[in-house]
This record gives structure tokens, C-alpha cells and sequence, in this order.
């Protein structure tokens, strides 16, 4: 990206929608974590893999259970290069980002810095005091992402995936405050 050229981020359109979902989500990593069981809760260990692990998403399936949603864009040059789907659940007041993505050319750049601090944002005019997500064992690269927008762990869930292509993998699950900033 050349640096005359400016991200413009918005609420997405309807239009918006094909080209998101044409983001290539996919990913590679050196590095997993593996959950590691105690007497008394569970530990997570980070484990290098060699060769690295390149991880494709398979395509979404089924209904599209997606209303209600917010999104959000990010447009270079007409075209989207990042998303984020997020849902205020009120009884709680937690903001859950339920995908977030950027185009692998326009990753590094802070988009997805930008794109949760607009999730977020939305969170906090809707009511919301926590933000919260999941992200597999193996998305090393979106969980240390994701620390560096202050989000903690809070959670797993060894069970997950199974039964999916994401099987033998742990969910972990991380959230911020909402104060604020």
C-alpha cells in the first residue's frame, strides 16, 4: 500500500458484504498452544511448530444466523480490505466480536487495530461494559493481536470444535473492559 493511499473505515453497506466474505481469513503460524490440565484447572503452553501450521477456514455453512449484527469496514481504494461482525448481548452488557478479519496485503498496517476500536466504540454506545471473543489454540497470530488491543484470557473450551475441521483444537476465549478508550 502506498502511502498516499488512505483506509476509509465505515459501517458496512449491503454491498459491502460479497467482498467481504471473499477475505482470504486464512493464516500461518510457528507457534500453537497447547491446554495443559492440572488437578486444579488447566495452563496454556506455547509450542513451536516445524514446519510452520497454515491454517484455511473453511467456508461458512448453513443459514446465515447473522441478523442483528453489526459491521464494520475497512475500504482501500474502493475495494474492502477488513471487517468486523460484532452483537451487543444485552443481558449482560457484553459487546462479542464475532469475526474479525483483514486481507493478508493490508495486514501489519494496524486495520484490525482500528476495526476493534470501532467495534468497541459501538459496544460502549450500546451499553456494553466487556468485549469478549473466541479464537482457536492454533491462531497464534490473532491471540497476540488481540493481547495487544488488551484483550485477556478468560476462558476455554477443550470441546469446542469437535465434531468440525477444527477438531483436537481448544477454544480460547478473551475480553477487555469496555471503559473508556
Amino acid at each position: 500500500m502506498s502511502p498516499d493511499q488512505q483506509i476509509v473505515y465505515r459501517e458496512a453497506l449491503s454491498q459491502d458484504r460479497e467482498q467481504a466474505d471473499a477475505i482470504d481469513d486464512s493464516f500461518t503460524t510457528d507457534a500453537i498452544y497447547e491446554v495443559v490440565a492440572g488437578d486444579q484447572g488447566f495452563a496454556l503452553r506455547p509450542v513451536a511448530v516445524d514446519p510452520p501450521l497454515v491454517k484455511v477456514f473453511p467456508p461458512d455453512e448453513g443459514d446465515d444466523d447473522s441478523a442483528g449484527l453489526h459491521r464494520e469496514v475497512a475500504v482501500d481504494g474502493g475495494k474492502v480490505c477488513g471487517f468486523v461482525v460484532v452483537g451487543v448481548e444485552e443481558w449482560h452488557h457484553r459487546l462479542v466480536i464475532h469475526e474479525i478479519a483483514v486481507a493478508p496485503a493490508h495486514r501489519g498496517l494496524g486495520i484490525g487495530a482500528a476495526l476493534m476500536r470501532r467495534a468497541c466504540a459501538y459496544g460502549r454506545r450500546h451499553g456494553a461494559r466487556t468485549a469478549w471473543l473466541e479464537a482457536s489454540s492454533v491462531n497464534v497470530p490473532a491471540i497476540r493481536a488481540y493481547q495487544r488491543m488488551g484483550f485477556t484470557f478468560c476462558g476455554l473450551d477443550t470441546t469446542l470444535y469437535r465434531g468440525t475441521p477444527s477438531e483436537g483444537e481448544t477454544a480460547l476465549f478473551m475480553s477487555r473492559a469496555l471503559d473508556a478508550g
